[in-house]
């Protein structure tokens, strides 16, 4: 049985994923027979059953403490084993944060408000949240509500102007995207298409 000074051990450093193919250390015996968790001492069991949920993809310390309270974990072994993971750098919610943003926004067209809203629910600080969805400023936003607006721009064509403008503004508000930007984005849309859109303008 390891001693408590021998892990965690740090990623590795040659690209490959930090725990490799196989389970988690302390998961399974080499045999294939998995150990009884009730043959753990708290911090074993919470290191398994942390190294198994990243193993899986990447979690915030919230997502993991949350999963280890549900498990009835002691609480000091709980926070004793996080914060090892967490100076070893297999938990880090600003590269988590970072990643999220980075993908979500490119992948989903996410607005700022939204990413900052999903990462909280997540358990992300809000300093660290704020750093991460700071990195897209409001010409980079705006871009992707026009790419997301020119995607669907054909969908409703047939539609009266009205319905096409609430579709159009609704799938950019379910995003995120405030509302001011969201008709500015849908009005020169449709001017673009000839839609007259001055009643609009002046709303």
């Amino acid at each position: 049985m390891a001693r408590r000074t021998d892990w965690p051990l740090p990623p590795p450093d040659d690209g490959r994923p930090p725990f490799g193919d196989g389970p988690a250390e302390g998961a399974a015996r080499p045999s294939g027979g998995r150990v009884r968790e009730s043959s753990l001492s708290p911090e074993e069991r919470a290191r398994a059953i942390c190294l198994r949920l990243l193993t899986g993809s990447p979690r915030t310390r919230k997502q993991l403490a949350d999963a280890l309270a549900k498990r009835d974990v002691d609480a000091e072994a709980a926070e004793a084993v996080l914060d090892r993971l967490e100076a070893a750098g297999l938990i880090d919610d600003a590269a988590f944060a970072g990643a999220w943003v980075e993908s979500r926004h490119h992948g989903r067209g996410l607005a700022r408000r939204a990413l900052a809203r999903e990462l909280r629910t997540r358990g992300v600080e809000s300093t660290v949240v704020d750093e991460a969805v700071g990195r897209l400023d409001a010409d980079t936003e705006e871009e992707k509500a026009r790419e997301l607006v020119a995607r669907k721009l054909r969908a409703t064509r047939g539609l009266d102007r009205e319905k096409r403008i609430r579709r159009l503004a609704g799938m950019l508000a379910r995003r995120g995207y405030g509302e001011g930007l969201a008709i500015r984005v849908v009005r020169e849309a449709l001017e673009a298409e000839g839609e007259d859109t001055e009643d609009l303008l002046e709303g």
